[in-house]
């Protein structure tokens, strides 16, 4: 199954040259360097573009096909696949996850034991947290968490989980919320609850039914796979492996050659790769309700306030789901977008958004972050959408 094809269908003139204006102030401003972007209304595929550069030190142009990191928009992905197990009783959401993981008990900040469960990790309300957002004091900087995008040579996806076993919860499991590893631990979980591979899970459950051949945990072309860029200096510079970058409340650590490391574990959190053409069959199927994919008490699921507007999960008016926020309270957090869009980050430069209500998907994917991610662009790009096709 493939919901879109390269081919176009039309869109008002006035909402092209919108989008197109947008695009073309961020790459001639400097603020992105290539960027694919792509917007589909009621099933069908009104807008895709490609400017900029895919490597501009190799004067290579963006491409539709380009294969970008996805980074977190790995999570619907797995998060939608997890829901399948869930369906097919190999996990359920009540698990104590020790049930899969005997060893992995972190405990409160008094020392106090505490359960964690698949639901926690699901909607990222577990107490556990990313390194970079953990204080430069916390076990999770004194043993050397990963958080899945940075890279250390032969350290093992087990390895990482006993030293994120050793951290301590920020809140006890339920009481909080918190972006965090959880969907990494997951994915261990759903492995051995299967005896497969994360690959194959994701393969057989979500990427290999709606036709996503790019989108994998590794890259078989290489060379359509996008450089990165930083523009934390006034021109985007080339990301290096284990550069720190300031990013949201801290700084991270990148490795851009991550994907393309053979002992690199599969990073159920931020691990694949894939083309925007390809994550918009994963908008489509999430704007059908989850069908043909998931059951539709699963997608209900998936798209519950299991986490309130009040911790403003992206920005004010925003709470959670299972894979994605929530947008509650489109006033407080001055969008355009209805109440109950779905939207997501990825920490290499993209965003993306599902309004059900207006039957609009929108993925703009990047190669400079963190511009693409919560900088001017993704903002631009939304609004360009509402101006253009809703708007009197």
């Amino acid at each position: 199954m493939f919901y879109f094809t390269s081919g176009l269908s039309p869109a008002p003139a006035k909402f092209e040259a919108a989008m197109d204006a947008v695009i073309d102030h961020a790459i001639n401003s400097q603020r992105v360097v290539g960027t694919t972007v792509m917007v589909a209304q009621a099933g069908k595929l009104i807008y895709q573009r490609a400017a900029g550069w895919a490597d501009r030190e190799q004067n290579k142009a963006m491409s539709v096909d380009a294969i970008y990191r996805l980074a977190s928009l790995t999570k619907p992905i797995v998060s939608l696949t997890a829901m399948r197990l869930i369906e097919q009783g190999d996990i359920t959401l009540d698990d104590d996850i020790t049930r899969w993981l005997p060893d992995f008990r972190p405990c409160l900040e008094n020392g106090e034991p505490a359960t964690i469960r698949v639901r926690h990790l699901l909607s990222h309300i577990s107490g556990l947290r990313y390194r970079y957002s953990a204080p430069a004091d916390s076990l999770y900087h004194s043993r050397n968490v990963s958080d899945g995008i940075d890279y250390q040579p032969g350290l093992t996806l087990e390895e990482n989980l006993k030293r994120l076993a050793g951290t301590r919860l920020q809140f006890r499991p339920g009481t909080g919320w918190r972006y965090s590893l959880g969907i990494d631990v997951l994915g261990e979980i759903m492995v051995r609850a299967t005896g497969k591979s994360l690959p194959e899970l994701v393969n057989h459950h979500i990427t290999s039914p709606l036709g996503m051949a790019d989108t994998l945990f590794s890259v078989r072309d290489a060379s359509r796979l996008t450089t990165v860029y930083t523009d934390d200096n006034l021109v985007p510079s080339v990301m290096r492996d284990n550069q720190q970058i300031p990013f949201g409340e801290g700084t991270a650590i990148f490795s851009p050659g991550r994907i393309l490391k053979p002992d690199a574990w599969p990073c159920g959190g931020g691990g694949m790769a894939g083309t925007a053409l390809d994550f918009m069959q994963v908008l489509e199927t999430v704007r059908r309700e989850g069908a043909p994919l998931i059951t539709r008490e699963s997608f209900d699921y998936m798209t519950q306030e299991h986490v309130t507007a009040n911790w403003a999960t992206q920005g004010p008016g925003w709470g959670f789901g299972v894979g994605w926020a929530l947008l509650v309270d489109p006033d407080a957090a001055l969008s355009p977008q209805s109440a109950g869009t779905l939207s997501w980050s990825g920490a290499y430069g993209h965003t993306w958004f599902v309004d059900r209500q207006n039957a609009l998907c929108v993925v703009a994917m990047t190669n400079t972050t963190p511009e693409g991610v919560n900088g001017q662009f993704p903002v631009m790009v939304r609004d360009a959408v509402y101006k253009g096709l809703l708007s009197a």
